[in-house]
């Protein structure tokens, strides 16, 4: 099985890539604005504290825009189903790469990549909710600001661990993966042992196309 099957689209991997882009921005903005010591690291990045603190709001909020636009596109693919808490019954097995191909039931999406997902769409929301009153703190009084700074660090911690078990999960512990994002296309061998299911649906619907194509080609 060496063929190539296509995975991902193009308005998928520009809202991918330009989601990263504005969390990883944000991120070390956040991180600088955080951390008197990380400030002087990473302010220089950024041109300068001043400029560093004006966009680390923007780049938060790119960052809800884009990735709420991945939401639209993926709505439908990680809606959850039964055999996805059926899935998460052998996650410890999945976290310890115990069995060498997933479960025949496994579509697009598994359900650990189902549940990270709305786990960030859930951040998301604290997040943007939590950043409106330390970007305008007046509105809204000491309060809520004291109540944003907790749960806007909550919020950003958790989103930050969840994209470093991303990055793990989309190289080191799944070859393959993270080329996807980038070509939008996965050999057949990483589709069948990683998500069995879409494998057996997207191979029938190019038989038929084949088929099709000959008929009308012999017509």
């Amino acid at each position: 099985m060496t063929g190539q099957l296509p995975r991902y689209r193009l308005r998928t991997r520009v809202l991918h890539w330009s989601a990263a882009a504005f969390f990883i921005g944000g991120l070390l903005s956040g991180f600088g604005i955080y951390s008197p010591w990380l400030f002087h690291w990473i302010a220089p990045l950024f041109a300068g504290g001043a400029a560093m603190r004006v966009l680390h709001p923007w780049l938060g909020l790119g960052f809800v825009l884009v990735f709420a636009g991945q939401v639209l596109n993926w709505r439908r693919l990680m809606a959850w189903t039964p055999y996805d808490t059926r899935w998460l019954r052998r996650l410890g097995r999945y976290v310890t790469n115990a069995d060498r191909q997933e479960p025949e039931y496994v579509g697009f999406f598994n359900a650990g990549q189902k549940l990270y997902f709305w786990t960030i769409v859930a951040s998301s929301c604290v997040f943007l909710a939590s950043g409106i009153p330390l970007w305008f703190p007046r509105p809204f009084g000491r309060a809520a600001v004291a109540i944003g700074y907790i749960t806007h660090d909550i919020a950003g911690l958790v989103m930050l661990v969840g994209f470093v078990v991303h990055v793990y999960e989309a190289t080191a512990a799944v070859p393959g993966t993270f080329q996807a994002m980038i070509r939008g296309t996965v050999n057949e061998r990483w589709a069948l042992t990683q998500h069995p299911a879409w494998f057996r649906r997207v191979t029938r619907q190019y038989s038929r196309a084949d088929y099709q194509r000959a008929r009308a080609h012999r017509r």
